[in-house]
């Protein structure tokens, strides 16, 4: 790779261990990237803070990077493992709690804005079109290339940390206009047009196309829509991008007979013993929407709805939070359905959620079984 004379100085550890230790870490990516170069980005989103992704080694190595390390560009972070306003509630052991406690003042020390939230595309201001980023959590950086206009790969924890370091990235794959470009259309040929059909969508694009695909058969996506595509085509491959409309090369049909393939493998229950709402985490126009899709029922169980804090204050003023409670929604911020210790197979059976991505994590971390719904069905069978 081509360093300037600062990167190469930093390389070689004459600004301290900690750039020297981020420049290998972007070094390393970019020759296995066949990137020529760094370049600079202006804003960085981590992953690796939820205690239960990064465990004791992680928090150790945060700890000890917090010591001195800065972070030199605008730099956001994912959701944690649980809500500190509602942890009371919750059988969780004093050392998860200590070490969850002990990430998040690592990461704020550096510099972290704590969004703790998996959707910074939807609760920050967004910078100008073909602007680089370094965006860790795949559903934003899918949302980032194809709806926001940003240019990101899906960076791993490391390498975004490393951007946050730095303000670098080296520059390959997404952030090449050619790469962008999709060589393969999926058309989607299945009737059902809701959140989950476009989730499920997303799980088999993810596993089918390469850095970036087209999606055909569709006109427009909705918000909650678009989220769920995100986070399904995050959540199966390494496919970072898509566009709507056909592209050159091989088309490819998604119908009935594979939706209903797709839905079967990440299905695995026929109820739940609760429902989960949020992965990604809602935001202010989804809870809107759910109190209105609610219209004065009741959950007949226990329901979790996930969203970032950005969001609370609004939640109240506009009564959305009253009304979800009303209906025995439980409101939790700053965290997530994926990896939380919140749900535990010792206490839950099975899982209802209209969430793909959800759904994979629950069945592969939680080791609970799931019940793939969309939300309009969700309330339809499980309200009253």
């Amino acid at each position: 790779m081509d360093l300037t004379k600062d990167e190469d100085a930093a390389l070689k550890g004459e600004q301290g261990e900690t750039l020297a230790l981020a420049y290998r870490v972007l070094v390393a990516v970019g020759e296995a990237t066949n990137a020529d170069r760094l370049l600079p980005v202006e804003w960085a989103h981590l992953s690796g803070i939820n205690y239960n992704t990064i465990g004791d080694a992680g928090e150790e190595f945060l700890a000890k990077l917090s010591k001195d390390a800065k972070f030199k560009i605008k730099t956001t972070v994912n959701p944690m493992g649980f809500d500190f306003d509602t942890v009371a509630k919750y059988d969780l052991n004093d050392e998860f709690i200590t070490k969850q406690k002990s990430i998040k003042n690592s990461y704020e020390k550096m510099g972290a804005i704590p969004s703790f939230s998996c959707i910074p595309y939807e609760i920050f201001d967004l910078p100008k079109n073909g602007t680089h980023v370094s965006f860790a959590e795949s559903n934003a950086a899918i949302y980032a290339n194809s709806i926001s206009k940003l240019k990101t790969n899906k960076e791993g924890a490391f390498s975004a940390l490393a951007s946050a370091l730095t303000g670098k990235s080296p520059f390959s794959d997404l952030r090449k206009d050619e790469t962008r470009n999709p060589n393969l259309t999926i058309r989607m040929k299945a009737d059902k047009k809701d959140e989950l059909a476009f989730g499920l969508l997303g799980y088999y694009a993810g596993k089918v196309a390469g850095s970036s695909v087209a999606i055909s058969g569709v006109s427009e996506l909705d918000r909650r829509s678009c989220k769920s595509l995100c986070a399904g085509m995050g959540t199966s491959g390494a496919c970072g991008m898509f566009t709507l409309g056909d592209a050159k090369g091989e088309t490819i049909d998604f119908d009935k007979k594979e939706m209903q393939k797709t839905h079967d493998e990440l299905n695995t229950a026929d109820s739940g013993d609760i429902i989960t709402l949020g992965s990604p985490q809602l935001g202010l126009d989804e809870i809107s929407d759910l109190t209105g899709i609610l219209k004065g029922r009741s959950f007949k169980k226990r329901c979790m709805v996930f969203c970032p804090r950005a969001i609370q204050e609004q939640t109240r003023k506009f009564g959305y939070a009253k009304e979800i409670e009303r209906a025995g929604g439980e409101i939790l911020y700053d965290c997530c359905i994926c990896l939380t210790p919140l749900i535990d197979k010792k206490n839950v059976d099975g899982v209802i959620t209209n969430s793909v991505k959800g759904a994979y994590y629950l069945r592969t971390s939680n080791g609970v079984d799931v019940n793939l719904k969309s939300l309009s069905q969700i309330v339809e069978e499980e309200t009253k």
